[in-house]
C-alpha cells in the first residue's frame, strides 16, 4: 500500500515538474468567420490542459492571455462549431499569434406552439365565452335588412343615375301638363279667377239697378 502511494506521489510530482518546465507563452489572436471574414465577438476560450481555465475574446474578436507550450485551447461560441488549437513547442519567441477561423453551425430546433392559456380549464372557460364572428351569409342578411337599407338611404347621397331619372320624370310631367292644357293651368282651379268672376257679376248687377 505504501508503495502505491509512493508511486502516485512520484507521478504527480513528475507531472507537476514537467508542467512547470513548459515555458510560458503570450497567446494572442483574432477570430474570424470562415465564410464571411467577419470577426466573431465574445468567443469563449478554454485551456483544457490548464484545468479548463476560461478566457474570453472581446467584441472585435481579439484575445490575449498567458499559456504554456503544448496547451490545448478550445474555441466555442453560440451558433459556431467548436475549434481546438494546440500551442506549438520550442517557439523561437515567448509569444504566439494566430488567426482562428470558425464555421457557423445551424441547428434546426423542433417547432414549439405557445398557447396563451395556463391550463385546460382556463382554455375551456375562454372557449365557452368566445363570440364567433358572423359568416358571409349572415353579414349579407344584415346588409339587406329593411332597417339597414333605411338607415343607408338617409345618409347616402344620390348618384348620377338617380338624379338623371328624377330629372327625366320631372321633364316628362311638365311636358304632359303642357299637352293637356297648352295655355297653362285650368282656370276653374284658380281661386283668384273665381274672385274676379264673382266681382264681374256683382258689378253687372249694380249697373242694371242704376238703369
Amino acid at each position: 500500500m505504501k508503495q502505491l502511494f509512493a508511486i502516485a506521489f512520484l507521478v504527480l510530482c513528475f507531472g507537476f515538474a514537467e508542467a512547470q518546465e513548459k515555458p510560458l507563452v503570450q497567446f494572442s489572436g483574432v477570430i474570424y468567420n470562415v465564410d464571411s471574414n467577419i470577426v466573431v465577438p465574445y468567443v469563449n476560450l478554454t485551456n483544457r490542459t490548464a484545468r479548463n481555465k476560461a478566457f474570453s475574446a472581446n467584441y472585435q474578436g481579439y484575445f490575449s492571455f498567458v499559456a504554456r507550450e503544448g496547451d490545448t485551447i478550445v474555441f466555442s461560441a453560440i451558433g459556431y462549431r467548436r475549434e481546438a488549437l494546440v500551442i506549438p513547442k520550442n517557439l523561437p519567441e515567448r509569444k504566439y499569434t494566430v488567426i482562428v477561423k470558425m464555421k457557423q453551425e445551424i441547428k434546426n430546433l423542433p417547432a414549439v406552439t405557445v398557447y396563451p392559456w395556463a391550463s385546460m380549464d382556463e382554455f375551456n372557460r375562454e372557449f365557452m365565452a368566445m363570440k364567433f364572428a358572423d359568416d358571409d351569409l349572415e353579414i349579407a342578411k344584415k346588409n339587406v335588412h329593411r332597417s339597414s337599407l333605411m338607415a343607408m338611404s338617409k345618409s347616402l347621397p344620390r348618384d348620377a343615375q338617380e338624379i338623371g331619372m328624377i330629372n327625366f320624370q320631372n321633364n316628362h310631367i311638365a311636358l304632359s301638363n303642357k299637352v293637356i292644357n297648352p295655355r297653362g293651368a285650368n282656370p276653374l282651379l284658380n281661386p283668384f279667377a273665381w274672385a274676379s268672376f264673382i266681382n264681374q257679376i256683382m258689378q253687372g248687377d249694380k249697373s242694371r239697378e242704376k238703369e
